[in-house]
């Protein structure tokens, strides 16, 4: 599939595949039944923390880096039957723990107000603060919880992938993959935060940032994790960077444009929300780039102002799509997401993970997940 051609309606998402998207709620349910009956042991206290992951890893997210995961295995031979199918499963849901702990610490960092249409956790604890009216400071309390509840999800993902149930010289394999990833989204937000301290300006470092805080994590390395899981040697690990690299950039770039000219409704946030958070983004570095001293001067007055109202994020639109930096991504998500889909249809996965992963493609950089 091209990404010119679209989904036929009522067709299957790709992520729905072989009942995909249900597995892996169902696997982070049943995770989350256990983890609660621990939490329990340790104290009343804790109902909120069980119920706030409950609400954020069960009701919400869009399965992405399971998905890739789970069809990474299959594409390099996995066979999706009895045990050893739902192990895998659970493996690839591992990662949807991942997810959890770097958006509750990006939303803590960025001081966002809400994730996927509700508060984000630090809110909802500042919250929880304030009705029941305990001591000291909300806001501090909130962070504090978001802190903790973000580092909990780390540590979970780990125990969920470890028990998986996976055959453990398969899990062996695949280990040391996983671990990487870890390191490298933390990197990459490091990254991230460091370039908004520095005041952006480089299309260069951005993109560098999109490599490790996204692209990496999001696509590349969920493949190689579910490459290792089904044996798979090097040759499908370098074919598979080839698609997933060029892929999780687009992905990105995609998710930089919505953050800016999305539509709350569908992005779950306020519109214009990147541009209150001063997020040094592609598409900022490509506009103080492109210009003129007017411009540049629009964005450096109002990029980063938590106040921005809604005239203020029309100035901030109105400057990126006149520079040509709209343009000039959108440019990029295409050649990005081309140079993707010809490095998959050379590479010797399965067809049916190959027809999938050309799905997948298309609803990442076009947005339909």
């Amino acid at each position: 599939m091209t990404r010119s051609q679209h989904p036929i309606p009522g067709a299957v998402h790709p992520l729905d595949r072989d009942g995909l998207r249900g597995r892996v709620n169902d696997a982070l349910a049943a995770f989350m039944d256990r983890q609660s009956a621990v939490l329990a042991d340790v104290g009343e206290g804790m109902a909120p923390v069980a119920e706030a992951l409950r609400d954020f890893l069960v009701d919400g997210g869009k399965r992405l880096r399971p998905g890739f995961c789970y069809w990474g295995w299959r594409g390099a031979g996995g066979v999706d039957a009895g045990p050893a199918g739902d192990a895998a499963v659970r493996a690839a849901t591992s990662l949807e723990l991942l997810q959890a702990s770097a958006l509750i610490h990006d939303d803590l960092m960025d001081s966002s107000d809400t994730r996927r249409g509700k508060p984000a956790v630090h809110r909802r604890f500042e919250a929880l603060h304030r009705a029941s009216g305990w001591c000291s400071n909300a806001a501090g309390f909130g962070e504090a919880a978001a802190v903790l509840l973000g580092d909990l999800c780390l540590s979970w993902s780990d125990e969920m992938f470890s028990g998986s149930g996976v055959d453990p010289a398969a899990l062996a394999a695949a280990k040391p993959l996983f671990d990487v990833m870890r390191t490298e989204v933390m990197a990459g937000q490091y990254l991230d935060v460091l370039e908004q301290a520095m005041g952006g300006g480089s299309v260069e470092r951005s993109r560098r940032v999109i490599r490790f805080k996204s692209a990496k994590y999001t696509i590349e390395r969920p493949l190689h994790v579910g490459a290792a899981l089904a044996g798979a040697g090097p040759e499908l690990l370098v074919a598979y960077s080839a698609y997933g690299l060029p892929l999780g950039e687009a992905f990105q770039l995609r998710d930089d444009v919505l953050g800016v000219f999305g539509d709350p409704a569908e992005t779950g946030k306020p519109a214009g929300d990147d541009l209150r958070e001063g997020k040094r983004t592609v598409l900022l570095a490509l506009a103080a780039e492109r210009g003129t001293a007017a411009q540049r001067r629009i964005v450096d007055e109002l990029l980063g102002d938590p106040a921005l109202d809604d005239a203020g994020v029309k100035d901030l639109q109105g400057v990126i799509a006149g520079t040509g930096a709209l343009a000039e991504v959108e440019a990029m998500i295409g050649t990005l997401t081309e140079r993707a889909l010809a490095a998959l249809d050379s590479a010797a996965v399965t067809a049916d993970a190959r027809t999938v992963l050309h799905e997948l493609a298309e609803a990442a950089t076009v947005r339909r997940v």
